[in-house]
């Protein structure tokens, strides 16, 4: 029975904010009295700066300006489908970065948008070709190597997860958003130690990065350390990470320790949760030899 319990966790979903994506809601298209500058090269910088910083109302605000007064240089067009791409707006990133597809300076990282923008949508077999196509043009565009391994996590490539990821590695600087990913990948091939070494790595370079932090505790308990894997956790997060500890021992066969962690998990929430019911249903299932398929929500966000 563990065998067959342990091929549930494959099925995990890749967790949104793997991506370096930071969603919210765009606002670049309002106008401005001021004057637009001059669609230079240093304006190009001070947006890409912006960008980088997530100054996004400063990025909105510059890039407002240019557009207003009818400038059609194309580096102004890829930046606002940068912006849109960072603030949510993926369709109309998607727009932007179709314009700009033709120009053979900028194609790679044209492509490289729209791949990421396809991917967030959820058209993982159309952005597959297109981050494919970028990756070739421009080896070191990092965040199309990065999503290209949640991809082929998704169709449990697992040889083609790891050499994208190790690409993605050397052209980001060891991105702590790769090294999750990266983690995640392993934790999804049954790699608890392999996966936390990479969650500890991540957090050694971001410390507030709650995504990791809380792999790092599905990791903990895929390993059966419950105990260090639920500790200290805040009053907001304990009924979820709770359900993930008992989703792992579920996906262990440890059977009794899943019944309790979910039993805690339900009891933490202070009402109805639904994810750690069904968790808890497949549990009983499964300990009565009654169940089969995979989980669809099988550990909380």
């Amino acid at each position: 029975m563990r065998g067959k319990t342990a091929a549930i966790v494959f099925g995990m979903a890749i967790n949104a904010a793997l991506l370096s994506i930071c969603p919210a809601q765009a606002g670049w298209f309002g106008g401005s009295d001021t004057p637009a500058p001059a669609a230079d090269d240093g304006l190009v910088n001070q947006i890409q700066q912006a960008l980088d910083d997530q100054r996004y109302v400063d990025a909105s605000s510059l890039l407002d300006r240019a557009l207003i007064s009818g400038n059609s240089n194309p580096k102004l067009t890829l930046l606002a489908g940068e912006l849109n791409l960072a603030k949510g707006r993926y369709d109309f990133a998607l727009a932007s970065f179709k314009r700009i597809d033709a120009e053979p300076t900028l194609r790679a990282r044209a492509l490289e948008g729209e791949g990421v923008g396809l991917s967030l949508l959820g058209r993982t077999d159309e952005a597959l070709p297109v981050l494919e196509t970028a990756v070739s043009l421009n080896p070191s565009s990092w965040h199309a190597w990065n999503t290209l391994g949640v991809i082929y996590d998704r169709r449990h490539e697992w040889l083609k997860a790891g050499d994208a990821y190790d690409h993605a590695m050397a052209t980001s600087g060891v991105s702590p958003l790769v090294l999750n990913n990266r983690g995640f990948s392993r934790l999804s091939q049954n790699r608890p130690d392999d996966a936390a070494a990479d969650f500890v790595a991540a957090l050694q370079k971001k410390p507030d990065f709650s995504s990791a932090r809380n792999n790092l505790r599905l990791a903990m308990a895929m390993k059966g350390d419950y105990a260090r894997a639920t500790e200290g956790a805040s009053a907001t997060d304990r009924p979820s990470i709770l359900n993930n500890a008992g989703f792992a021992a579920m996906a262990r066969g440890d059977y009794s320790a899943a019944e309790s962690l979910l039993g805690q998990a339900m009891q933490a929430k202070g009402e109805y949760y639904s994810v750690a019911a069904a968790n808890l249903e497949v549990v009983r299932g499964l300990e009565s030899g009654g169940a089969s398929g995979t989980v669809p929500n099988a550990a909380a966000p």
